[in-house]
């Protein structure tokens, strides 16, 4: 005999054809229940547990002998009347209507066996002997049961959803195979089963974590704990050194871009944050700023949810309140502002620009992100928009770093600026006025000064009164 084709069919509202409806062939029922068959079942009489499935509607009994008409228009035939006989004429009948057959216990009257199968959810492992010792088959699937336990359930459908969101959201292909490949090895399955069993939960947690400006001090506690625990950090070009140099023992990624170059597009940091959250405990995808404003965390949220992976967002100092402070600015002093405009010089797609008229405001402050590297055409926006050449600004530059620049002008001479290093924001509007700020480093060594100075006068006052 040729070799067996192994093979799993769907049978889904195909119609199968059971003949016989006794001990043997309620044995043979609840594969093909299961299967969503048209299951029809010809018997002149039929157990109990057959009646009711009947006047269920669960399958179609015919109260009558075979005959081969029966089989019209089936996939499959199993002949279980325990009766030679009657399955010959079910086994010659299907050959004539080119339906496969299984006759129980007559291998040399089978096109297809049923194996003994080890399910775990949607993972099959079927063992057939050709109908030769189903004694062996059966003790090799006991084997199985012990080696494949309950946790391949929840493990196969996490890999499920993890390739149907890589399809989804068209990843490089060389990648998405790598990927896909080392996330269903045995190291992974391991620690998944681990954490399934301590915590109750398949997969490690992903940190969404505000870098805040770039000066480590203004970390959040929370934010310098989780750094020093990560066992992954994916983080933004902008990120400063001095914040990095607080992760502990964790694999750094640098996943940013810089002049509009990408390392990886945004669908493959996705990608990277569902592997990497297989794999280990705690994932931090570290932004600048708060990962919430500008940083596409909804993004990444999207796609930690489709792939039942726990995220939480650890805030931080957006680059807008640094900025603001740099500078000395109160964003709603209420003399000026009633209200604070976060926004970029791009609008969410990138080829499109933002619609100043319906932000512009004289009421409002601008807080302008990635302004981008011509200020001249920006500034060009915003007078059409409506604002008033002379409009303070303040381009701030590193806010919070050691490097920090701040720089003032109104909306006339910012066409004539050229572009700060990045990280650079612009604060606009009226709270801006040069009456109402003054470098803090230079306002604090000139109080300084002052108080030297007044220190020492009064010395030597003291001095003179004591001659």
């Amino acid at each position: 005999m040729a070799d067996l084709f192994p093979l799993f069919l769907k049978l889904e509202g195909r119609r199968c054809v059971l003949v016989g409806a006794g001990t043997i062939a309620r044995q043979k029922l609840a594969r093909l229940l299961d299967s969503g068959a048209d299951l029809r079942i010809i018997a002149p009489v039929a157990a109990v547990e057959i009646q009711e499935l009947d006047r269920s509607g669960r399958i179609t009994w015919t109260k009558a002998e075979f005959n081969a008409t029966h089989l019209d228009g089936a996939l499959l035939a199993i002949a279980a009347t325990g009766d030679p006989a009657v399955n010959e004429m079910v086994h010659r009948a299907a050959l004539e209507r080119g339906v496969l057959c299984n006759s129980v216990d007559e291998p040399e009257r089978c096109d297809f066996f049923y194996p003994a199968v080890v399910r775990r959810g949607d993972l099959q492992i079927a063992i057939s002997t050709a109908g030769k010792s189903p004694a062996l088959a059966q003790r090799i699937r006991r084997e199985l049961e012990e080696q494949f336990d309950a946790s391949y359930i929840a493990w196969l459908n996490w890999l499920g959803s993890v390739r149907e969101l890589f399809f989804r959201r068209h990843v490089e292909p060389e990648l998405r195979k790598q990927t896909l490949h080392h996330i269903a090895g045995r190291t992974v399955f391991e620690r998944f089963r681990s954490s399934l069993e301590k915590h109750g939960t398949s997969v490690g947690k992903v940190y969404l974590v505000g870098a805040g400006p770039g000066d480590p001090e203004l970390l959040t506690l929370r934010a310098a704990r989780l750094l020093k625990q990560a066992d992954v950090v994916l983080h933004d070009a902008l990120v400063s050194p001095e914040v990095l140099a607080l992760i502990g023992d964790a694999r750094v990624i640098d996943v940013g871009k810089r002049c509009g170059t990408k390392l990886l597009t945004q669908q493959e940091i996705n990608s990277l944050l569902v592997a990497y959250a297989s794999q280990h405990e705690v994932v931090i995808r570290l932004k600048g700023g708060d990962p919430t404003i500008f940083g596409r965390a909804g993004e990444e949220i999207e796609a930690l949810v489709e792939a039942g992976i726990v995220y939480e967002i650890v805030p931080g100092i957006s680059s807008a309140l640094a900025a603001a402070a740099a500078a000395g600015v109160s964003l709603t002093d209420r003399r000026y502002a009633s209200s604070v405009v976060f926004t970029t010089a791009h609008s969410g797609i990138d080829s499109e620009l933002t619609a100043w008229n319906r932000l512009v405001s004289s009421h409002s402050t601008l807080a302008i992100y990635m302004p981008g590297s011509s200020y001249r055409q920006l500034a060009a926006q915003l007078r059409e928009a409506g604002l008033r050449p002379q409009t303070p600004c303040a381009v701030v530059s590193h806010a919070g770093r050691s490097t920090q620049q701040v720089h003032r002008c109104d909306l006339s001479s910012l066409e004539q600026l050229e572009s700060f290093a990045a990280p650079t924001l612009l604060i606009i509007g009226e709270c801006v006025a040069p009456m109402h700020i003054a470098e803090p480093s230079v306002r604090g060594e000139s109080l300084i000064d002052e108080l030297q100075t007044e220190n020492h006068d009064a010395a030597g006052m003291s001095r003179t009164f004591r001659s």
